[in-house]
């Protein structure tokens, strides 16, 4: 409905989804029993699992198709349904995602272990992690869409019990069901059906993760993402205007700031600190709320964060819609577990 077109308009569909072959019967056709529900038979249909990278992996998908001439309307889906009336069964098949996992070791640890090494290099305390988080607790009590509609004190999430220090539980995301989707089509078909503002892809990178050899040193997972994504879209990250980022802790949004190039190193308590990053800052960040407010259904999240920044430069947020009018924003979007770094991060440049 939002993009003006029909089911028989899409010529294939990618479809996202991390852990459903292991908590339901249905193994290796998600994707094709999802959209027959919705309507769609005959559909070439491609099933894709990346963990918490599968909605920008199916963005990327369908982007690819429409980009090479193979497709003129193509769809991407990401869907997830973690709640199975088992939690401890969910929270096992997420921890699959890390070679840890064997060891008890979850992935709110290893996210925790990193926490510590950066802020002994950037100068960020438990504060300013306290301090983004209720920046998005706030931009999450504004969103409809949001798993948690409440915005919370600085105090409250201190206060919160510690999971892994300096992690509390205020700064984490939890597991949640969800669906997100986009039609992906060329410029010219997308003036013709849209009754709304097209937004550009103008670049939709994707890169995997490296082993941590003693004695060579590799850039961050993101900024490799981040610096092919700005040179694809011929931009800096100086004409960015308005950013969802993949903070499955809450912290981890700071860490974005200065690996995504958006600020020098070391500067990233300063954004926060002096409100670079909210709704009426200068560079507003998770105006979604983030995954710890809005949710993380795995699969989906990719293409719910673009959704938040097409929502955002069409000014169609509502009470959480952001002054400054965007006309470039940034998707990233990251997930899994190789050694110490993600498995996977895609980095998407949007333009209107």
């Amino acid at each position: 409905n939002d993009a003006g077109v029909a089911v028989k308009d899409i010529e294939v569909a990618y479809v996202a989804n991390a852990v459903g072959q292991q908590l339901t019967e249905l193994k290796g056709t998600i994707g094709q029993h999802v959209l027959t529900s919705a309507g769609f038979f005959g559909l070439p249909v491609i099933n894709v699992e990346n963990a918490c990278t599968g909605g920008s992996t199916s963005l990327r998908g369908a982007y690819m198709e429409v980009a090479s001439g193979n497709a003129d309307v193509a769809l991407a889906v990401g869907v997830e349904k973690l709640f199975c009336g088992d939690s401890a069964k969910s929270a096992q098949t997420m921890a699959a995602g890390t070679i840890y996992a064997k060891f008890g070791f979850m992935f709110v640890a290893l996210y925790a272990l990193q926490l510590k090494k950066w802020m002994a290099s950037s100068g960020a305390t438990k504060l300013h992690f306290a301090k983004v988080a209720a920046k998005n607790k706030y931009n999450g009590s504004l969103n409809p869409y949001a798993q948690f509609q409440k915005a919370m004190t600085v105090e409250q999430i201190l206060e919160s019990r510690v999971v892994a220090e300096p992690l509390t539980q205020f700064m984490c995301s939890t597991m949640a069901d969800g669906a997100a989707a986009a039609i992906v089509c060329s410029s010219d078909i997308a003036k013709k059906i849209s009754k709304k503002q097209p937004v550009q892809i103008a670049a939709c990178e994707l890169v995997s993760g490296t082993y941590n050899i003693p004695g060579e040193v590799h850039e961050e997972i993101t900024t490799r993402a981040a610096l092919k994504a700005y040179e694809k879209a011929g931009i800096g990250p100086e004409d960015v205007q308005v950013v969802e980022v993949h903070d499955a802790m809450s912290p981890a949004e700071l860490r974005m700031y200065e690996e995504l190039h958006l600020c020098k190193p070391g500067e990233a308590g300063m954004m926060i600190d002096e409100g670079h990053t909210t709704l009426t800052g200068r560079l507003p960040v998770n105006p979604s709320g983030g995954l710890a407010a809005k949710g993380h259904p795995i699969s989906a999240t990719g293409l719910a964060q673009v959704y938040e920044v097409v929502t955002q430069m069409r000014g169609e947020a509502g009470k959480r819609q952001i002054t400054n009018n965007p006309k470039v924003g940034l998707v990233e979007n990251a997930g899994g577990w190789t050694m110490d770094d993600n498995a996977a991060c895609a980095v998407t440049i949007l333009k209107k």
